[in-house]
């Protein structure tokens, strides 16, 4: 079985892998899967495996910004993992996953997440349950009762509006210290913006962007950086309730909306998993956001068997953090033991008495308390790739 990086000689067959194993797609999400699919061709960002020439799996690298309380950073979003179904059980699957996850680090990225058709190959490779999409079912007459408390300019926004889009995503996730949502690169955010079946409108200090759904309203992501801008465009939403009985949105667990409805008592929420991997134990360390007034300090031995484990001091003072390795991992290393899937939960905010209990976590519990406080989160995302 030979890997290696796609060309564009090779996306007739990728596209068929896709399709035997997500389903058809319409003209119009072809060209656009075509577009974003060449666009990152020679940027070793699309591997396929190959029995001979016959493509047997492809899987996609894609280039994310990743917050972690309010600090961004690049993190490889893995997409498009496909395998032919004749080659299935066969470990083609764990082997270019493999290939990915190494491709990530030579890159530069320190953290990784995907969405997971089926969890094993993934949590056995390192990746583990962190956080969702949650999608949420609001009664649209309930959004149009929001009102507006100050003028608020509104514009339509197209491609040409990428890079303040992308603009307005730092801002507003970094004064949130929001951890776990995600941003395309301008580039990407471009060929999105040109979807004629969405309506696009974008302030200051935050957008929408949603599609009618049938006789309802589906909100593909909704930011807002202040009460103001916040008020203006759920109330927009808000105003097809004459039509529209109930509005989808993706938010965070704690999103502005759920505490601006007149009512709320009972709600739909659907959780899309998504799962997150440190890739690089100094890097990711030292690259998240931690709250600012923690000062402490822990050791940690993790193990990881495919990108190499060890024991670190880990140190957090002022929002930022470092890990120092200081030796080898080992059944009498110091401090606490995680296994790399336990590290990169522990990094999402999962306390640590719920990864001791499930065994991704032993060894000393001196520091148990320390490393909850530096790793406090509510990871979410509000884009599915």
């Amino acid at each position: 079985m030979e890997i290696r990086d796609l060309t564009a000689g090779d996306l007739d067959d990728v596209l068929d892998l896709r399709k035997r194993s997500f389903g058809l797609l319409s003209a119009s999400d072809t060209e656009r899967w075509c577009q974003a699919a060449g666009s990152i061709l020679g940027e070793g960002r699309y591997l396929g495996a190959f029995d001979g020439s016959r493509l047997t799996a492809a899987a996609r690298l894609r280039r994310f910004t990743q917050w972690w309380h309010g600090r961004p950073q690049p993190m490889a979003g893995i997409a498009g993992v496909t395998v032919n179904p004749e080659d299935r059980g066969r470990g083609v699957g764990t082997q270019i996953m493999r290939a990915v996850i190494d491709r990530a680090a030579a890159l530069g990225d320190a953290v990784s997440a995907l969405y997971p058709a089926t969890t094993p190959i993934y949590r056995a490779l390192g990746y583990e349950h962190a956080g969702a999409q949650n999608n949420v079912r609001l009664p649209a007459g309930a959004l149009r009762r929001i009102r507006p408390s100050g003028q608020v300019k509104l514009r339509r926004m197209g491609p040409g509006d990428a890079a303040e889009l992308v603009s307005v995503l730092h801002r507003v996730h970094g004064a949130a210290r929001a951890s776990g949502p995600v941003s395309f690169d301008a580039r990407t955010w471009s060929l999105w913006l040109d979807d004629e079946d969405d309506f696009r409108y974008l302030a200051d200090d935050g957008f929408v962007i949603y599609r009618w759904q049938g006789e309802d309203i589906q909100i593909g992501t909704l930011v807002a950086g202040s009460a103001e801008t916040a008020r203006a465009l759920w109330s927009l939403v808000g105003t097809s309730s004459s039509i529209a009985q109930h509005v989808t949105a993706p938010v965070a667990p704690d999103d502005p909306v759920l505490w601006l409805l007149p009512e709320r008592s009972k709600e739909q929420v659907k959780q899309v998993r998504w799962m997150f991997r440190v890739l690089d134990v100094a890097s990711a360390i030292e690259r998240r956001g931690y709250p600012a007034p923690v000062a402490c300090d822990a050791v940690v031995t993790v193990d990881d068997p495919v990108r190499g484990g060890g024991t670190w001091r880990l140190e957090f003072s002022g929002g930022s953090g470092a890990a120092t390795p200081i030796g080898e991992s080992g059944a009498g290393a110091p401090g606490a033991v995680l296994s790399v899937n336990g590290l990169s939960a522990l990094y999402a905010g999962i306390p640590t008495a719920t990864l001791r209990v499930t065994g991704l976590m032993s060894g000393d519990e001196r520091y148990d308390e320390a490393l909850d406080m530096a790793f406090a989160a509510k990871p979410y995302m509000l884009d599915y790739f």
